[in-house]
C-alpha cells in the first residue's frame, strides 16, 4: 500500500510517502514540506498548498491519503489555518477518487512509538528507525507526515475488518427485523 501522509499547515504542510504493508519493512518514497509565505493572502496560500499536494499526488500516485485530524487548539487562528490546509488535502484526494483517512495526533504517536503522549523527538527517532534513515526528517512537519502514512499502513487492515464486521452486523440486524415484521 502506498500512502501519502499530510501534516496540514498553512505555513508548512508536511508531506511524506511510504510504501509497504503491516508486518513488513516499510519504504520511504519521498518526504518534504509545502511552504507558503506567511504574509501572502489566504486564498493564494491555499492555492499554493493545493498545487504542492497535486505535485506529490502526480509524482507518487498513492492509493490512500492519510491526513492529521484537526483538533481544537487554544489558538483559533492556528486551528483555522490547519483546518483549511487539511480540507485542501482532502479535496485534492477526493477529486482523484483517492480514499482519505483521518488520524488524530495521539493515534499516530501511539501507532509509531507505542505512546499517545510521545514528543516530537520520540516520533522522529522512531520514524528514523522504522524507515532506516540516517537522520530524522526535518522539519518536524515532514516527520509527522511520514508518521501519518505509517500509522495508516499499520492500522488500515484492522480498521477495514472492523468496518466489514459492523456492516455485516447491520445487514444481519436489518434482515432479522424484516423477518419479524
Amino acid at each position: 500500500m502506498r500512502v501519502l501522509g499530510v501534516d496540514p499547515g498553512l505555513t508548512r504542510c508536511g508531506v511524506g510517502v511510504v510504501d509497504g504493508v503491516a508486518g513488513r519493512p516499510l519504504t520511504m518514497l519521498g518526504v518534504g514540506v509545502v511552504r507558503t509565505p506567511a504574509d501572502a493572502e489566504l486564498g493564494q496560500r491555499l492555492v499554493a498548498v493545493e498545487q504542492g499536494i497535486e505535485r506529490w499526488l502526480d509524482e507518487h500516485r498513492p492509493e490512500c491519503v492519510a491526513v492529521e485530524r484537526v483538533f481544537s487548539q487554544h489558538n483559533v487562528r492556528t486551528v483555522m489555518g490547519t483546518a483549511q490546509a487539511s480540507a485542501v488535502a482532502m479535496l485534492c484526494a477526493a477529486r482523484r477518487g483517492i480514499p482519505v483517512a483521518l488520524h488524530t495526533p495521539s493515534e499516530v504517536k501511539a501507532a509509531v512509538t507505542g505512546s499517545g503522549r510521545a514528543d516530537k523527538a520520540q516520533v522522529g527517532a522512531m520514524i528514523t528507525r522504522l524507515l532506516r534513515l540516517d537522520a530524522p526528517p526535518k522539519p518536524a512537519d515532514a516527520a509527522d507526515a511520514l508518521a501519518l502514512a505509517i500509522c495508516h499502513i499499520w492500522r488500515a487492515p484492522a480498521q477495514n475488518r472492523l468496518q466489514q464486521a459492523v456492516a455485516l452486523h447491520t445487514a444481519q440486524a436489518t434482515a432479522s427485523k424484516g423477518r419479524t415484521a
